[in-house]
């Protein structure tokens, strides 16, 4: 049985492992790319560089992933294709658009007949070459069109239809909070392990945990993966780089008035990796002076202070006051 044609924008790391993937699952591709890819092109792969000739290729009704950083160019590349699409044919975005901007999108182009899909996808450009998770969300017709596809390229049990226009990627950035709430997390305990008074072996802990502990996860294996790779180390940059999306979940939750404490202090702590001149520490510093004398920088004797001070332990009476006997 024939498997349907796809095209795909954007021969990043992500769209050029899907592209792969897809031929190597017998779909075939059109691929199109600002820049010539002739390293991906082969029989059932061809890869043009203009709106025109990938339309012009697609068998009717189109389909097409868009697979390119989200915002305006998202819009743009839409208007793009737009001239060329007919009634019938499916637009899918499957970057980490906003979800308001993906219903947004659906209703404009629901005006004319386009069908449009936003697909949270997750796993990154290994789940895009091996099988990822898809997160859709869309008009049921539509879905239907392409769901052996999402099913032949997602992991086992990796795809579903979340629901209409907006779901995909509304669910896709809660996901994402949750990486980064999980993400610090692990991270405070890698610096409690390095803060121990005994040398603990990192790796061989790790190695531990993703075997039967209630913390096992993909994340816990990378992060054995690259400490490995770094030689037992954490020698890297402090600095943390993001794309802004899990702001939008906590613009979101103070809109909603729903609570989601660890998702948003995981930003937070984010932002401070990047302060390294923080006007705040300093003008803590600055009143702490003002009231007490409290000396600027680092002072020898309160950290022998802060170390010493305390001579014992407060031992707790085994009873509360008025719960004796």
């Amino acid at each position: 049985m024939k498997k349907t044609q796809i095209g795909i924008i954007g021969l990043g790391k992500m769209g050029a492992g899907l592209a792969q993937q897809a031929v190597e699952r017998g779909y075939p591709v059109v691929g199109m790319d600002i820049r010539p890819r002739p390293d991906l092109e082969n029989d059932s792969l061809r890869v043009v560089t203009t709106v025109a000739e990938l339309a012009q290729q697609l068998e009717r009704p189109r389909k097409v992933f868009l697979y390119i950083p989200a915002g305006a160019a998202v819009d743009g590349l839409i208007d793009q294709l737009e001239p060329y699409f007919e009634e019938g044919d499916i637009i899918v975005d499957g970057g980490n658009s906003y979800w308001g901007d993906s219903i947004r999108r659906a209703d404009r182009l629901q005006r004319k007949g386009i069908y449009f899909i936003d697909c949270g996808t997750s796993g990154g450009p290994t789940g895009a070459r091996n099988g990822a998770c898809y997160m859709v969300g869309g008009e049921a017709a539509a879905v239907s069109q392409l769901k052996d596809f999402f099913v032949d390229t997602a992991v086992p049990e990796g795809f579903l239809h979340t629901g209409p226009a907006g779901t995909g990627h509304y669910v896709k950035l809660v996901h994402n909070g949750i990486e980064f709430g999980m993400l610090q997390a692990i991270g405070e305990g890698m610096g409690m392990l390095t803060h121990f008074r005994e040398e603990l072996d990192i790796s061989a802990i790790l190695g531990l945990w993703n075997n039967g502990s209630v913390v096992r996860s993909w994340l816990v294996q990378l992060m054995k993966q690259m400490y490995d790779q770094k030689g037992g180390s954490f020698d890297v940059p402090s600095y943390i780089e993001d794309t802004g999306e899990v702001n939008w979940l906590v613009a979101d939750a103070l809109r909603m008035e729903v609570p989601i404490p660890v998702i948003s202090q995981s930003i937070m702590q984010l932002f401070t990796s990047r302060d390294q001149n923080p006007t705040w520490a300093k003008a803590i510093a600055m009143m702490r002076h003002g009231f007490g004398g409290h000396p600027y920088g680092e002072d020898e004797g309160l950290k022998h202070e802060r170390r010493f001070g305390r001579v014992g332990e407060y031992e707790m009476p085994k009873f509360a006051k008025g719960e004796e006997g």
